[in-house]
């Protein structure tokens, strides 16, 4: 069974929900996918960006692909349990149902600091495949230790660890390096990491469009994205591309950056 989602008088909850004024990052990334779980500012925010910055939309596009193939790759290599850290809304084709038509009885949890999200999900998800718990990917610890995550996965099997389009959003002050290791650290050999991640530009110039936007990013280089992979094998990395070309020609590839790294 799906755990029963927390009530809707709870403080945060409520505080949440009513917090439509202003941007949110999964409501945002949702419209960026063209989804209609987001707010007349998210949309804003998004119709601001594409103007200002338009390689971001079609960059969300290339991370959704990216996540599709990973996902695929990793079933047929073998891995059945999945934790995906800061997914947003269902959209379109999720990890769950990827992995789970590829071979049934794969297991997905879901993890995200944000209530709706949480309670969005959990509603949707009506498989005893599917997980769907409230933690902050800043205090891994609430990730990895949470016992309801701890009672669905078997840690002592490889487990495929997917931080897509997650950690352009944690500062260097909250080292997410670190943070990365803290989650690879309990899992078993044989485990896998995935990350997508915005890359810096030299004048800093996407940074600044995404805060005066109220969603605040941290683009990072090549060198400290392949940092977060630190002790593993790192199977495949480079620039990601949507399954189309850009309308506009854009070169996608030198904004989104992706990696597969493996546990030894």
């Amino acid at each position: 069974m799906v755990a029963r989602p927390r009530a809707l008088h709870d403080v945060t909850t409520v505080k949440t929900l009513f917090e439509r004024g202003r941007p949110n990052s999964a409501r945002l990334y949702d419209a960026l996918l063209g989804g209609k779980d987001n707010y007349a500012a998210d949309r804003a925010a998004m119709e601001f960006i594409s103007s200002a910055a338009p390689h971001v939309r079609p960059a969300a596009l290339a991370n959704r692909c990216f996540m599709e193939w990973v996902v695929r790759r990793l079933v047929a290599d073998g891995v059945t349990q999945f934790i995906d850290i800061g997914a947003g809304y269902p959209a379109g084709r999720n990890v769950h149902e990827i992995a789970q038509r590829a071979r049934p009885g794969c297991r997905v949890v879901y993890a995200d600091n944000d209530p709706v999200v949480v309670l969005h999900g959990q509603a949707l998800l009506t498989t005893g495949d599917s997980r769907v718990i409230e933690a902050d990917l800043r205090d891994p610890a609430s990730i990895i230790e949470n016992a309801e995550l701890r009672r669905f996965l078997d840690l002592d099997r490889p487990v495929a660890l997917l931080l897509l389009f997650v950690l352009d959003f944690v500062p260097d002050d909250d080292r997410p390096a670190a943070i990365v290791e803290q989650l690879m650290r309990p899992l078993a050999p044989g485990s896998h990491l995935a990350v997508s991640h915005f890359v810096a530009d030299p004048d800093g110039a996407l940074a600044r469009v995404m805060d005066e936007a109220g969603v605040p990013v941290h683009p990072r280089s090549r060198a400290e994205i392949h940092a977060m992979a630190g002790g593993l094998d790192v199977h495949l990395a480079g620039p990601l591309h949507p399954r189309r070309a850009s309308a506009d020609g854009l070169d996608i590839g030198k904004w989104r950056y992706g990696l597969l790294a493996r546990k030894p």
